[in-house]
């Protein structure tokens, strides 16, 4: 199955046209033509099958035939994942995110940051690849990046969690935190990780600390295994 992405599309169209640019890779790239069906989706749970009526490259219009709504996961996960030091390691970790069951995205930006600017049309592409490739047809949010203490003043629904590397003696692992059918926020730091004055704000702010295995883990590889974890929980439901 080939999976499209139309953002524009509703359930009371008739007629839809793709934008040059997809119109392209439709008809030349995959030499689509006339009468050939199509499987859309506007990337909020909706999938839409189509048939091609003009197969013009730089306009392809079809006609919807049906369509049907995904069930929404029983959760919702939010990652916070600071921006790493090369950008194909930021940009691994949101393609593995869209793979396995991610709701939304911050980059958030702390102390020993080595990357403070983001481009987020670039983390849009990537998520986009990844949504149609692995055929899930709800795009995350993806957030504006903040600062660290820009987050701590925000206010958010369901558990808090942040995942550091200090020795303490209350850091449960993240599967005895993560209950089914839950609201979740994670928070992941950089390659230096949190400093201590971020940690210590975090605690104050509501934030509990968590492990994520015994092993000192990246933070493109840490923000992946909290995703999977998450979901491995949702899953023995």
């Amino acid at each position: 199955m080939q999976l499209f992405f139309n953002p524009d599309i509703s359930e009371k169209d008739k007629l839809v046209t793709f934008p040059k640019d997809e119109s392209r890779h439709i008809i030349k790239v995959l030499r689509k033509k006339e009468g050939d069906e199509l499987n859309i989706t506007n990337g909020k749970g909706l999938l839409f099958k189509a048939e091609i009526i003009q197969a013009d490259m730089k306009q392809c219009v079809v006609k919807i035939l049906s369509s049907e709504e995904q069930p929404a996961p029983p959760y919702y996960l939010h990652m916070i994942v600071a921006p790493t030091k090369m950008n194909d390691r930021y940009e691994w970790f949101l393609e593995k995110a869209m793979e396995i069951g991610v709701h939304e995205i911050t980059p958030v930006i702390c102390d020993h940051s080595e990357r403070k600017v983001v481009k987020l049309e670039r983390y849009e592409r990537v998520l986009l690849s990844a949504m149609k490739q692995s055929l899930h047809l709800s795009f995350p949010k993806l957030n504006e990046p903040v600062s660290f203490q820009e987050l701590m003043e925000k206010q958010f629904k369901g558990s808090k969690l942040i995942a550091h590397c200090e020795n303490v003696m209350e850091k449960p692992y993240l599967q005895k935190k993560v209950h089914p059918w839950q609201r979740v926020n994670i928070l992941i730091g950089p390659e230096g990780d949190f400093s201590t004055q971020e940690i210590e704000a975090a605690l104050k702010n509501g934030w509990h600390q968590i492990s994520l295995g015994d092993s000192r883990l990246r933070t493109e590889t840490a923000a992946i295994v909290a995703c999977h974890t998450v979901a491995m929980v949702n899953q023995e439901i």
